[in-house]
């Protein structure tokens, strides 16, 4: 059973309404997401172009600038070396472009997820060194390629990091004491530095990329409005790599959805087409669940090589080609996680590891570059650390996705004797080891941690109860001045008590809806929407009233069906008709 807590966070509701011409229900949302003095409020209501920050705040920038000003007009070959996520690959597009157009000799590579793994490695730099390259830049990695980018010097190459992850360090085991590692690029574009006055410090890696072609632009005089066009890319990132919709984020993501929504790119349009969102209104969830995946497939099961050949084909037979090929690639993708994901189920629910609060798991028959997702959809299940691992070409490899309460990568660094490779946050990890090892692991993680049955029980945290009769069209076209919604910034929730059932409706071939027409007790109605299990909904109402009460609810007739939800309030159109609906995140029933 989850818990339920409403935010109640103080502030001024009443003045805010009043300076911005909002309701106070609004005010009270801002206030919940920390959004409280009249100017940040002013920046979040009004995400504009001119709120963007300057790039030369932001430490190295220049010089990475001045470097490749100089590297481009002596017609030196560059190197860009980036990651195979959706961040990475929207990270190269942008130097390449950019760099290109400011008539660079420039290529690239994407070192490959099972092969090589992540980031720049040795075997890239050699290479980079016998191609006759002069300067290499990464992106979305090199931060902590502390010993690759010291070769790449010893070899005489110009190195320029841009990255946006945490800077690495190593506790000293003498005095406790915290000392960061510095690789010895040339320069070092990063926010996250400590000695960086950049203002925000929560951009993605294409967003470093942007800043530092932004720049770039300025100093071989082209005009402002033409940086502007990568901005659905930075969107496309800034999305999927899940950082905070907050501050510079909100401005990037709002206006490259406007650039998204009419892209002239060749590619993007042939995967809008593809992926069938063409003609649709595209916001954050079709760049998450569906613009996203496709090119992230290409990495997880090929090449990200095929992702980025897509954004920069100028050719719409080859787009629409390429297109395709990313998306059967994350139906197959979606086919591996489904499977796993049943596995690694059926293995906990069978076994002794249902007892435990922190899973490991090893399937060998699962794909390494799945196995994060599962982690991901396994923890959402149990609200337990996840961690999968697979039978990788050396050894097991395995990812691991947490809860709040646990610092699984903090943890993980507690059994780094056991550990060929580890890495991570404290929200997720990625790990290898040998086979001996994984029960040592699954113990020790266990019979340390400090989790409570408490901390495994799901918290919901919603920003106040309201009635549904408050629910009209006024107050959902209000609720999109704090759009786009997304991670730090997550659609307003609210909750209400003691709603009847009027009637219930299955929808889906799959089963995979339920519409209910709630009623309170001031006799309005409205309709609610659950997604995903019904089959969970009907033993609930079963278990508790009696199987004749579903029957009743699902012919419209008087049943003693009540119920408590956390819903999000949407506008249903659908042959021409609009009504009010409620999408319902969470219920419980209740006598």
């Amino acid at each position: 059973m989850e818990k339920w807590f409403i935010k109640n966070r103080k502030g001024d509701y009443k003045n805010i309404s009043k300076k911005f011409n909002i309701s106070e229900l609004l005010a009270k949302l801002l206030v919940n997401r920390g959004v409280t003095d009249f100017r940040s409020i002013e920046k979040f209501l009004n995400p504009t172009l001119d709120k963007l920050y300057d790039p030369s705040l932001m430490k190295d920038l220049n010089k990475a600038v001045e470097i490749l000003k100089d590297k481009i007009i002596n017609k030196k070959k560059i190197r860009i070396v980036g990651d195979f996520d959706v961040d990475g690959v929207m990270s190269i597009y942008i130097l390449y472009t950019g760099i290109k157009r400011c008539g660079g000799l420039v290529d690239y590579v994407i070192p490959d997820r099972v092969n090589e793994g992540y980031g720049i490695n040795n075997q890239i730099v050699e290479q980079a060194k016998e191609d006759g390259i002069d300067t290499i830049i990464t992106c979305d990695n090199g931060i902590a390629a502390i010993e690759q980018i010291e070769l790449a010097k010893d070899l005489d190459l110009t190195v320029i990091v841009t990255d946006h992850h945490d800077i690495p360090f190593v506790i000293d085991e003498c005095t406790g004491e915290k000392r960061i590692l510095h690789t010895k690029a040339d320069a070092v574009i990063n926010p996250k530095q400590e000695d960086c006055n950049y203002p925000f410090k929560n951009l993605c890696g294409a967003a470093v990329a942007y800043k530092l072609i932004e720049r770039l632009y300025n100093i071989f005089n082209f005009q402002p409005s033409d940086i502007y066009p990568f901005l659905e890319f930075v969107a496309i990132a800034t999305i999927c790599d899940v950082v905070d919709l907050i501050d510079e984020n909100r401005v990037i993501v709002k206006t490259g959805l406007e650039l998204l929504n009419n892209t002239k790119n060749i590619g993007l349009k042939a995967l809008i087409n593809e992926t069938g969102i063409e003609g649709k209104k595209i916001g954050v969830y079709h760049v998450g669940f569906i613009i996203g995946p496709s090119i992230n497939a290409s990495g997880r099961l090929d090449s990200a090589i095929k992702s980025l050949e897509l954004l920069l084909s100028i050719d719409e037979e080859e787009a629409k080609n390429i297109a395709k090929e990313l998306r059967e690639l994350n139906d197959e993708r979606k086919r591996l996680t489904e499977d796993g994901v049943k596995r690694i189920i059926n293995t906990i629910d069978s076994t002794d590891l249902k007892n435990d609060k922190v899973l490991v798991v090893y399937e060998p028959s699962i794909n390494e570059s799945v196995a994060g997702i599962i982690a991901g959809r396994v923890k959402d299940k149990y609200n337990k650390p996840t961690i999968v691992l697979t039978k990788g070409k050396e050894g097991v490899k395995g990812s691991g996705r947490s809860i709040e309460e646990y610092n699984i990568f903090e943890e993980l660094s507690k059994c780094k004797d056991i550990l060929l490779k580890f890495g991570g946050h404290p929200m997720a990890a990625g790990l290898s080891l040998a086979e001996e090892h994984i029960s040592t692991l699954r113990k020790r993680l266990n019979d340390n941690t400090n989790l409570s049955n408490e901390d495994l029980i799901p918290k919901i945290y919603l920003d106040m109860e309201l009635p549904i009769e408050y629910i009209n069209f006024k107050l959902i076209d209000e609720l999109k001045l704090l759009e786009p919604f997304g991670k730090g910034n997550e659609k307003p929730l609210f909750g209400v008590k003691n709603l009847r059932l009027n009637r219930g409706y299955v929808l889906g071939v799959n089963r995979n809806a339920l519409k209910l027409i709630l009623l309170n007790n001031k006799g309005i109605t409205m309709e609610g929407l659950i997604f995903g299990d019904i089959t969970s909904f009907e033993r609930e109402v079963s278990q508790l009233y009696g199987e004749d009460e579903l029957k009743k609810l699902y012919r419209g007739i008087n049943n003693k069906i009540k119920i408590d939800i956390l819903y999000y309030p949407s506008i249903n159109e659908y042959n021409g008709n609009t009504n009010l609906q409620l999408i319902i995140q969470s219920y419980r029933l209740n006598i």
